[in-house]
């Protein structure tokens, strides 16, 4: 077609078909990588160590690659009109892409928290490996939240919580501690009724003083403690001991924890 007067004739490249950008996968590998490294950099200037922020992300990594199979699992059916024989495929290719995104998700998480990596003699002993500084973070990140629906902003000295927090940690494995945030939605949910009555009794909000034997009730941390002290009494006196913290505090929580079984009659 002929341009009108006084205007450029279109160049080969304008004649051509635009770029469909939609087709350009942007997380190419080199873009990802570099994400990571940006991540690393900021997370280093906040304080956290190398290995650390690798672990945190191997895990975010995993969680991605599980909610992906999840999402592929619930992913709509084969269409009807397509037939037996294509239905079979269907399904076959569909648990083989589940399967290997298991794979995928089990290797990430292998290097998020080790596979077969022999704790120091010590801690072997007691059965377990040593919490480290990113457990007891993911934890407080955990049991703050839940709470705050109970209680106020915790009045108990940070590095006791934190010992607080490394003995209930100290009853799992390394498996249990990733899935923490989860068991203590749970444990909330399961006994959020008792638990309203518990802090209310002793809570923050009650006449009873932030020291004493129900000292812990002023912490975010009594909800993992909570938890640990249904699922895993035994072990969790263990760990106390081991740090050397208050008994009473322990034996205050327990007593409370019974006392608030039912409603007062």
């Amino acid at each position: 077609m002929p341009c009108p007067a006084g205007a450029p004739a279109p160049s080969q490249a304008d004649e051509e078909d635009p770029i469909d950008t939609a087709e350009v996968d942007p997380l190419d590998s080199a873009s990802v990588m570099n994400a990571k490294e940006t991540l690393f950099e900021l997370l280093g200037r906040a304080g956290v160590f190398r290995d650390e922020a690798e672990e945190l992300i191997a895990l975010v990594e995993a969680g991605a690659v599980a909610d992906a199979r999840s999402e592929a699992g619930r992913a709509e059916g084969v269409p009807d009109e397509k037939g037996e024989p294509y239905a079979v495929g269907w399904r076959d290719g569909a648990r083989a892409v589940g399967d290997e995104l298991a794979r995928i998700a089990g290797r990430a998480l292998e290097r998020a928290i080790g596979a077969g990596t022999p704790a120091p003699a010590g801690d072997a002993a007691r059965g377990h490996h040593p919490v480290g500084r990113v457990d007891v973070e993911r934890a407080k990140v955990a049991v703050t939240p839940l709470s705050l629906a109970f209680g106020d902003v915790s009045a108990l000295d940070p590095e006791v919580s934190d010992e607080v927090l490394t003995a209930a940690l100290g009853t799992m494995s390394v498996v249990e501690r990733v899935g923490y945030a989860g068991r203590l939605e749970q444990f909330t949910e399961s006994h959020r009724e008792r638990l309203t009555r518990l802090y209310a009794r002793y809570g923050p909000r009650s006449r009873i003083a932030v020291h004493g034997r129900y000292s812990l009730l002023h912490s975010p941390t009594s909800i993992a403690v909570l938890e640990r002290l249904t699922a895993a009494p035994l072990a969790l006196r263990t760990e106390w001991e081991h740090a050397e913290l208050p008994p009473a505090w322990l034996d205050g929580l327990g007593t409370a924890w019974l006392a608030s079984e039912a409603p007062p009659g």
